[in-house]
């Protein structure tokens, strides 16, 4: 099978750019996505890859900040046995710098069981999740750059209808390139092309 190719992508109208795989196909061509997020899906593998711009959260402090979003997102999506694998300590990207300040960057690893949509507990998959947290605080804004890796799909899951039910076969037997190297590129290649994307903050 053909290596997964990559390439930048242009995000929220080209005011942000990041780099992945060409396998994952922009939702927003399918169904509404909310203004405030980006939403790409690879629905052979079940994987996604969300960006998202949220409101500067300032009672969050910098370490553990991508815990803190990671625990947020579990408790939203009604997740069951969640747990977490890894975190990143506070990096700073100087490649991502608004008034000469680089943002700060944490990531986190979790597992946890999630339903699709609103379907029930009793169709839910385990998987693992990958998040980064892009603190921009001179514009008031969190980014958060979410991977959504199946580890096995439940045969009740509507996931199952084009990804098969079980343990997902890995990337790199499929010929893709694993969830966790589409995260890193995605999060290490993420830039701000226009800050007038953050409105008054400019």
């Amino acid at each position: 099978m053909a290596a997964d190719s990559y390439s930048e992508r242009s995000l929220f109208g080209g005011a942000i750019s990041s780099t992945f795989s060409h396998r994952f196909q922009d939702v927003s061509n399918i169904r509404q996505v909310p203004d405030h997020q980006e939403v790409f899906v690879d629905p052979a593998r079940d994987e996604s890859l969300i960006f998202e711009l949220l409101d500067y959260k300032h009672e969050v402090g910098d370490e553990g900040s991508a815990i803190w979003f990671l625990q947020d997102l579990a408790t939203e999506q009604e997740a069951e046995g969640g747990m977490v694998i890894e975190q990143s300590g506070v990096i700073e990207a100087p490649g991502l710098c608004y008034r000469n300040l680089p943002a700060v960057v944490t990531t986190a690893v979790g597992q946890m069981a999630i339903s699709k949509g609103r379907q029930g507990r009793e169709a839910q998959n385990i998987v693992k999740v990958y998040l980064a947290n892009l603190r921009l605080k001179e514009v008031g804004t969190d980014v958060l750059i979410t991977a959504y890796d199946p580890v096995v799909i439940n045969p009740l899951s509507e996931s199952a209808r084009a990804a098969g039910a079980g343990f997902v076969v890995p990337a790199t037997q499929a010929g893709c390139m694993p969830m966790a190297e589409v995260f890193k590129l995605a999060v290490s290649s993420f830039k701000v092309n226009d800050w007038s994307l953050f409105g008054s903050a400019v």
